[in-house]
């Protein structure tokens, strides 16, 4: 299997669809979208408890993994915490989501299909107003 710059260790990810992801959050799971700063605030998944965490940044020489990543989700939250893990396309959250069951995270799960399958199904998001250029 080809990797995006990482290496995760091999563990068993759970993947469930957006539509269980929607009942979850609203349930009380923490969201993690770990897109970039740049994709979060273009637009993201409308959650009480959501957090941004890019889980790899954009270079010159392409995508690199975000070396505090697992340090960062740790000061955000505890490994008891019922979290999804959600990126732009459902690659990248399918890694952290390893990354973090492999550092101990008890309910960890990747959403299949990512923000564009979220955005598909017309559920929830919270994105910038749209700008009217009235000249």
């Amino acid at each position: 299997m080809g990797s995006i710059g990482t290496e995760s260790p091999r563990v068993e990810v759970a993947t469930i669809d957006v539509t269980a992801t929607k009942g979850l959050i609203q349930n009380g799971h923490v969201y993690l979208d770990v897109r970039t700063v740049e994709e979060f605030e273009k637009g993201h998944v409308d959650a009480e408890k959501i957090i941004n965490i890019p889980y790899m940044f954009n270079t010159p020489q392409g995508r690199v993994k975000n070396p505090e990543f697992l340090k960062e989700v740790s000061s955000a939250c505890k490994k008891e915490d019922h979290i999804i893990v959600g990126c732009q396309s459902g690659v990248r959250s399918l890694y952290a989501t390893a990354d973090l069951l492999a550092e101990g995270y008890k309910d960890v799960n990747n959403m299949g299909g990512g923000y564009l399958d979220w955005i598909k199904n017309e559920f929830p998001v919270k994105a910038p107003p749209k700008v009217k250029n009235d000249l």
